[in-house]
């Protein structure tokens, strides 16, 4: 299982800095085939720097949800590290 890409990445705005909202589709290559997903995700930052990841899968996925949920969860951590999530 792998995550392709993030598209439609829309950033909710919000009045506190530390929170990010996102919603997504995100599109996962399975063993099956190629799916696509709706995902919504923030992440808070707290105050010693540690960044906090919550994510909700909106779409049924035919699919373990615990390895689903791991990798979608490792991407969004490299995305994030690598600056590529709208601030």
């Amino acid at each position: 299982m792998k995550v392709l890409q993030l598209k439609e990445l829309q950033r909710e705005e919000g009045q506190i800095f530390y929170l990010r909202k996102y919603t997504c589709i995100i599109v996962l290559e399975l063993p099956t085939g190629v799916e696509n997903a709706e995902i919504k995700f923030s992440i808070e930052t707290s105050p010693f720097g540690t960044k906090n990841f919550e994510l909700s899968i909106l779409t049924d996925i035919n699919y373990p949800l615990l390895s689903v949920r791991r990798a979608i969860l490792e991407y969004l951590l490299v995305e994030e590290q690598e600056g590529r999530l709208p601030c």
